[in-house]
């Protein structure tokens, strides 16, 4: 199955945005196999944390998926992820309860519109490394950063961009080649470390 843009926006997936986060088609394609093959594991999650009343970890996985829908150009269903994200940060469990079951609905008919991509043979950039590989990197970067190597250390941060990180993860990781520039070895290895619970 070839897969154009064209063939994600009768998806009904807002594609320049998604391209602005992933940065082109390949990274595109990608993000959604992932958020596809993803989806048994963050269901269950978050009807676990739902019927245990544990909104905190409730919180943290919407507001993931919240980032994931929008990478992918699901908007909507990031909005519906966000609202959930709010209101668990609010305590407002009324809200939560009212519309927690209707939006896993959603999530679930969004999975089956983009099964036919979720499906099609896997897709992956040339520079794109897997949550394996960046594991093993990120420790490298960070035994790079405790020798003050700067050259090793900068190396592997670029490699590390090469995993498929959220754009808040994104962000962090210019921070730390920004700050390997300036020698502020510390600060990047702090940042490192808040980074690597999203390698999955």
């Amino acid at each position: 199955m070839a897969i154009s843009i064209n063939t994600l926006a009768e998806l009904g997936l807002d594609t320049d945005t998604a391209l602005g986060y992933t940065g082109g088609l390949e990274r595109y394609i990608s993000a959604i196999q992932r958020y596809y093959n993803n989806y048994e594991k963050n269901r269950s999650k978050v009807e676990e944390f739902y019927s245990a009343g544990d909104y905190e970890n409730y919180m943290i996985t919407v507001h993931a998926l919240k980032s994931n829908s929008r990478m992918i150009g699901a908007m909507d269903m990031g909005k519906c992820f966000e609202d959930l994200e709010m209101a668990s940060r609010n305590g407002d469990t009324g809200f939560i309860k009212a519309h927690h079951a209707e939006i896993v609905d959603a999530y679930t008919t969004l999975i089956e519109r983009i099964r036919p991509v979720g499906e099609a043979d896997a897709v992956v950039a040339a520079d794109e490394i897997s949550g394996e590989e960046a594991r093993k990197v990120a420790d490298e970067l960070l035994t790079a950063l405790d020798d003050f190597d700067d050259e090793l250390a900068t190396e592997l941060a670029k490699k590390l961009t090469g995993y498929p990180f959220r754009p808040t993860q994104k962000e962090l990781m210019k921070q730390v080649i920004d700050q390997i520039a300036d020698f502020m070895y510390d600060e990047a290895a702090d940042l490192v470390r808040e980074v690597v619970p999203a390698i999955e």
